[in-house]
């Protein structure tokens, strides 16, 4: 995987949510909203926008997992949901944070974010499609714009940074309601916490949306329950409790829900239990430890599935730079699963390490044709082609797969990679531009597309698109501040 270097700028929101419209064309053949919950404050569109520059926000400020196999797996996981949902507005997407911390938060535009805590406490894949299902609830009720014109009832929502403070809260409720007690009166913070009604409307649409997606209802009740005996006598309960209040009564109601359907008896998810070994190897204790720690669980048989603590095994071997045993693992893991990507993945970093970067772009040429932009693979194969010193073809297959997905942040990140080693001045400026952009730092975007202009003296076409990229950041930071 290729590792991105940390970028965190403290970048304040300033969107207030006020009666203008928002400037944004529209769709000529999409029909108008007519009576929809929250819509007096927030349309869809402006849900949108506002959703996408909050999570402009959260790449700036907070610690992204950006690891493209934990962030596919979780997006198929949540898609898998989202397919059976109802009221769905938007392409949803899902993302994990590096915190221990047990939490979920959703918030405008359909973003799910996770703390990979969470991930690591579920037990089976029925309790993570749980909260999923929960969070993805909140969304399609659209229960945060409801709260918001709520409030707005009271008072207007016009204060300069009122949406940082929500998702501050949201994403760390600790920190969100002391910061918003300084700024906000103290009755507002009632408006930031989904009600209890909101709770048991998500709670209802949930467990129905995981018998839909034909996953276990039981997930929902025993992880509701795993969370309440795990916190029941701490002084300081995790962070989902903050925002999401689970009573006893809401832990018995989701148990006689869920006891209304059938039983579903699901066998162990191996994706879901190589998510789980690899957030544990790769994000969490030491690497020794670890070593010890799946060493141990493969000789009690203390498994779910073999497979996976073997896979963790070799992701904490390759972690205290034991790259040969890691290696041997690996392979014979990807001998009997040639195309699965957790594998691929890790095999590729440890070819690197090894400085075998011909073994990595062989296996790596033959999936890309298989899966064409395909986020694991061409991000891996780029990362290799690289290494190799192959600047050109690495450029290639950044901007084949950069056309599928736009906003891909480590693409951009590793494309600005292969224009430094290539000598690509102007190009690596304005690739630069687009990973500020992406963190919502547009007047650094649009400084770094200046360099950039200046670098490409000579190149017309360039400096021709310099300019029009520098007009299109201009225009989305001036109808942020029209929002």
């Amino acid at each position: 995987m290729f590792k991105l270097k940390p970028v965190l700028l403290s970048i304040g929101l300033c969107l207030t949510i006020g009666s203008s419209p928002i400037n944004a064309q529209q769709d000529k053949n999409e029909l108008p909203e007519i009576g929809a919950a929250g819509s007096s404050i927030l349309s869809i569109d402006k849900e949108r926008v506002v959703g996408d520059a909050m999570m402009r926000h959260l790449r700036a400020t907070q610690p992204i997992l950006h690891d493209p196999v934990i962030t596919e797996y979780l997006n198929h996981l949540g898609n898998r949901l989202v397919r059976n949902a109802q009221d769905v507005n938007y392409k949803f997407k899902f993302f994990v944070l590096n915190n221990n911390e047990l939490n979920a938060f959703a918030f405008f535009g359909g973003h799910v974010g996770v703390h990979s805590g969470l991930i690591t406490t579920a037990d089976t894949e029925s309790e993570l499609a749980s909260v999923l299902a929960h969070e993805i609830s909140h969304v399609t009720q659209r229960h945060l714009a409801r709260r918001l014109e709520a409030q707005s009832a009271n008072q207007p929502l016009t204060l300069a940074g009122m949406l940082g403070g929500v998702l501050l809260t949201l994403v760390n409720p600790t920190v969100g309601i002391a910061a918003l007690s300084t700024s906000v009166a103290a009755s507002q913070q009632a408006s930031l916490n989904y009600t209890r009604g909101n709770e048991k409307e998500a709670d209802r649409v949930g467990i129905a949306l995981l018998v839909n997606s034909n996953f276990d209802p039981m997930g929902a009740p025993n992880f509701f329950g795993k969370m309440a005996e795990r916190f029941r006598y701490k002084s300081k309960p995790p962070a989902m409790l903050l925002t999401h209040p689970l009573p006893e009564s809401r832990i018995s109601d989701a148990r006689l829900r869920a006891q209304n359907y059938p039983r579903t008896q699901l066998p162990p998810s191996l994706e879901f239990e190589l998510a789980k070994a690899r957030i544990q190897a790769r994000y969490q204790g030491e690497p020794k430890n670890n070593i010890t720690q799946f060493q141990h669980i493969l000789k009690q048989q203390q498994y779910a599935i073999k497979e996976a603590a073997n896979y963790g095994l070799a992701l904490s071997y390759f972690a205290n730079e034991d790259y040969n045993q890691a290696k041997q693992l690996l392979e014979q893991l990807l001998a009997n699963d040639k195309r699965n990507l957790f594998y691929v993945d890790a095999l590729t970093d440890t070819y690197l390490e090894l400085e075998e970067y011909q073994s990595a772009i062989d296996m790596l040429a033959a999936l890309n044709l298989l899966m064409p932009n395909n986020q694991v693979v061409a991000l891996n194969y780029a990362n290799a082609l690289q290494k190799n010193q192959q600047y050109d073809q690495a450029e290639q297959v950044l901007q084949d797969f950069l056309l599928v997905k736009p906003k891909h942040f480590i693409a951009y990140d590793l494309l600005n990679e292969v224009y430094r080693k290539a000598k690509k001045t102007a190009l690596m400026h304005t690739t630069q531009a687009e990973v500020y952009a992406l963190l919502g730092a547009y007047p650094k975007a649009i400084d770094e597309l200046q360099t950039g202009y200046n670098f490409a003296e000579g190149k017309p076409l360039i400096q021709k698109r310099i300019k029009a990229r520098i007009l299109q950041f201009e225009d989305q930071q001036n109808k942020l501040k029209r929002l």
